[in-house]
């Protein structure tokens, strides 16, 4: 499949198209998540189907949750969150602040993952220094700033009302 006189697989990284090797601008290229008739897709993942599917997907959740933890940010919230999310339990005093106490604990840790994927995608593209690579890193680290900001409101407003307000 062509488009204009450029092949498609003639697709490149930027830093392939630096290098003077054949390239196609990822925007004029049809996107297609199929494979050709006749091979293997590139991630057997999406071939699996039921149970099969759910057992790898939760193998490959918990190869994260084991990655992550090699991160300080991500230890220190989860050293944090098992002290918290039992505190949660004593803390609140109806359902929906239990549930909104540790809701908040664990929204915390699930935007540090998703910042520390961001980070490992960005850091795998390349080591040099980008203006949208330091975007996408510091929008990542903000993320996690309003996430922790508004935990401790909530666990603040919940001590607050529990002990200072009645």
């Amino acid at each position: 499949m062509t488009h204009g006189r450029a092949p498609v697989w003639w697709i490149r990284s930027p830093r392939d198209c630096s290098q003077r090797l054949p390239c196609v601008p990822l925007a004029l290229v049809p996107m297609s998540f199929s494979t050709p008739s006749g091979t293997d897709p590139v991630n057997p993942q999406k071939t699996r189907r039921g149970l099969s599917r759910l057992w790898h997907a939760t193998g490959y959740s918990l190869q994260g949750l084991r990655s992550a933890w090699g991160e300080t940010a991500f230890r220190q919230e989860a050293l944090a969150a098992l002290v918290l999310l039992p505190l949660s339990l004593w803390l609140g005093r109806t359902w929906v602040e239990t549930a909104l106490l540790a809701a908040t604990v664990i929204l915390l840790m699930v935007v540090e993952l998703l910042n520390t994927g961001i980070e490992a995608a960005i850091d795998r593209i390349g080591p040099e220094w980008h203006d949208l690579s330091k975007r996408a890193k510091d929008m990542g680290s903000a993320a996690v700033l309003l996430s922790l900001l508004l935990c401790i409101g909530v666990w603040g407003t919940a001590l607050f009302q529990r002990y200072l307000h009645g």
